[in-house]
């Protein structure tokens, strides 16, 4: 796939070459950008597709580390300059700044939250509620941190679920459920709207009852530090709200020493009315739902500063014993 040929002095360079998942869900939002690109740029881009570990490893994403399985392959093909740049989602990068890369860019962010894909319309009170008369709603998720929150929800409900590990794109997720084997399934509401699939969705479940994975409905523009001129360029792709916003809640994240695959939640949103002071909401639970550590905070700080604080509450508080065995 290239974008549309470039007029011009850009017409005669050669094509950019943008590195991506196979995935449907990879391929889309690294044609989005590449349009972007060409757009800012005047030049061509094509898509370079490479396969990583966590795309072909039929594994549970906690057992086989989870950070970094879907991005060091790319990374691997932007230092031996086979790719000229490469688009992650940004909540499966590692929060360690990789030697001779630089994040160019954080585009604007899509929703953060996570969504329902559910039998018959149900929303996830209804579903466990019909549960409550039969046998435990069956709902699918491979993340640890939807599994802590749902588990934790249904508990404060007094309902019955039964939670089932999958993985799988998300047409595999969803058949899931279009099958009956599953009830419903938790999947991320950016996902399925850069699919054109939004209105498959039951329910968008307010942060409030679940909070996204840190970084979750942004995108993550890297290349190599050595190409000032391209990095510049990516630049233009920048929405600074939303780097503020994912750059407190990765601190966190990295202040924690989770993975991307721990039961962590975080989601930074601006305060209202305050142009300038932004809020960090976070939490860490244990799997099965039974001990949540919940906090959040506010302030005009940097926001690595913010999310680091924040995290040594949650540490103070606990939090640690929560997260299984920790990232070094």
């Amino acid at each position: 796939m290239t974008t549309p040929p470039a007029e011009g002095a850009a017409a005669e360079l050669p094509p950019l070459r943008l590195g991506t998942r196979r995935s449907a869900l990879a391929m889309a939002q690294s044609g989005m950008i590449a349009d972007a690109v060409g757009r800012l740029t005047g030049r061509q881009v094509e898509l370079v597709e490479i396969t990583t570990y966590g795309d072909v490893s039929r594994e549970a994403l906690a057992q086989i580390g989870g950070t970094g399985v879907f991005v060091s392959a790319l990374r691997d093909a932007l230092l031996a300059g086979t790719i000229d740049f490469a688009v992650h989602s940004l909540k499966d990068l590692p929060t360690a700044a990789p030697e001779g890369l630089v994040l160019a860019a954080v585009p604007l962010r899509e929703d953060p939250r996570d969504a329902l894909v559910a039998r018959d319309g149900l929303t996830l009170t209804e579903l466990l509620e019909k549960g409550a008369h039969t046998r435990p709603a069956r709902i699918g998720t491979g993340s640890p941190r939807r599994l802590a929150q749902l588990n934790a929800w249904a508990r404060s409900q007094g309902l019955p679920v039964e939670t089932v590990a999958i993985r799988g794109n998300v047409d595999t997720r969803i058949g899931y459920v279009r099958s009956g084997e599953l009830d419903g399934v938790l999947l991320a509401a950016a996902g399925l709207n850069r699919l054109g699939r939004l209105g498959e969705a039951t329910q968008i479940l307010d942060a409030e009852l679940m909070l996204p994975a840190p970084g979750q409905g942004a995108l993550a523009v890297e290349c190599a530090a050595g190409n000032t001129e391209l990095a510049r360029a990516l630049s233009g792709l920048d929405d600074a709200p939303t780097r503020t916003a994912v750059t407190a809640e990765r601190a966190l994240l990295a202040a924690l020493e989770a993975g991307c695959s721990a039961p962590v939640g975080a989601l930074a949103l601006p305060c209202r009315g305050e142009s300038d002071e932004i809020e960090l909401r976070a939490l860490v639970g244990t799997v099965d739902g039974a001990t949540v550590v919940q906090m959040s905070a506010t302030g005009h700080d940097a926001a690595d500063e913010l999310g680091r604080g924040l995290a040594a509450r949650m540490l103070a508080a606990g939090a640690a014993g929560l997260m299984g065995e920790r990232a070094k």
